[in-house]
Parts: structure tokens; sequence; C-alpha cells
């Protein structure tokens, strides 16, 4: 029982020894490494992030203290940290930019598309009738209701209804709906 106890005694000092030598290392070096990592990717939050994430490695692996070696372990691990967010960051904007580009690709696709449909539209609206054409684009261009066309074109609204629906009924066809 006491050889436990005493085990577990020592133990507990050696913890409260790696506590102060992990501050010691902190304060003498953190700046450094800061500073090092800022050095190569000037983001100074990010530079800070990764310092502090180096000594939080240190710390969670519990690795025993030499001043020169830790310190050493320090910078390889800040330094591997910055590499692995930079190639994160890189592939990150890789995808974000092949996003884009086929979004821009599906674009240009619906402009042309758009524009294909547009010119159809209006060689069909050129081969309507005078009577149709001027009945479809007084509804759908000016807003008109069939009433106002009517009262405009003095014909009744039945005619209005009848060159319309011809007109969509053309319209339909050539657009292939």
């Amino acid at each position: 029982m006491c050889r436990f106890f005493c085990n577990f005694e020592s133990r507990h000092n050696l913890f409260l020894v790696t506590k102060d030598q992990f501050k010691y290392l902190y304060d003498t070096y953190f700046d450094s490494i800061r500073s090092y990592i800022y050095y190569r990717c000037g983001d100074d939050e990010l530079a800070t992030d990764i310092a502090q994430d180096a000594f939080l490695k240190i710390w969670e692996k519990d690795f025993d203290y030499d001043d020169g070696g830790l310190k050493n372990l320090a910078y390889k691990i800040a330094s591997d940290l910055f590499v692995s967010q930079y190639r994160r960051q890189n592939l990150n904007t890789k995808y974000i930019n092949e996003i884009r580009l086929s979004s821009t690709n599906e674009n240009i696709s619906n402009d042309i598309e758009y524009k294909e449909l547009k010119s159809t539209y209006e060689k069909l609206l050129g081969q309507l009738s005078e009577k149709c054409r001027l009945v479809f684009l007084m509804s759908r261009m000016e807003e008109l209701s069939y009433r106002e066309i009517s009262e405009r074109l003095n014909i009744s609204i039945k005619a209005v209804e009848k060159r319309m629906s011809k007109a969509i009924k053309e319209l339909k066809k050539g657009l292939n709906y």
C-alpha cells in the first residue's frame, strides 16, 4: 500500500514540475513560434492559432522535458500544422473555383439556350398573322385585359379570346411545348 501511494505521490509531483516546465516553454517560445508562422502566412490570427495548437499538442502528448528538444518539436509541429492548414485552404479554394467555373459554364449554357429560345420566339411571332400578333403583344407586353384590347381594336371580347388562343397555340407548337 505504501509503495503504491509513494509512487502515486512522486508521479503527482512530476506532473507539477511538467506543468511549470511547460509554462516556461510556452512563455519563452510562443512569440517566436507565432512570428515564424506569421512570416510564412502573413495572417496574425492564423499564426496565433497555429502556435497555440502546437503547444496544445505538446501538452497533450506529455513529452519528457528537454528545453532544446521541445523547442525544436514546437517549431516542427507548428510548421506541420501550417502546411496542413495551407493544403486544406488550397483544396477549399480549388473546390470553390470548380463550383464557380461549373456555375459559369451553366450560366453560359443557359444564356445560349435563352438566346436560341428568344430567337425562335421572335421568329414565330413574326410568322403569326398581324391580328393574332397584335392581340398577343397587347396582352403580354402592355398587360392589357381582353376588354381593354377589344375597346382599342374595336372588336368583340370573343374575337380577342379567339385570336389570343390561336396565337398561343401557334407559339406552343413552334416552341415544341
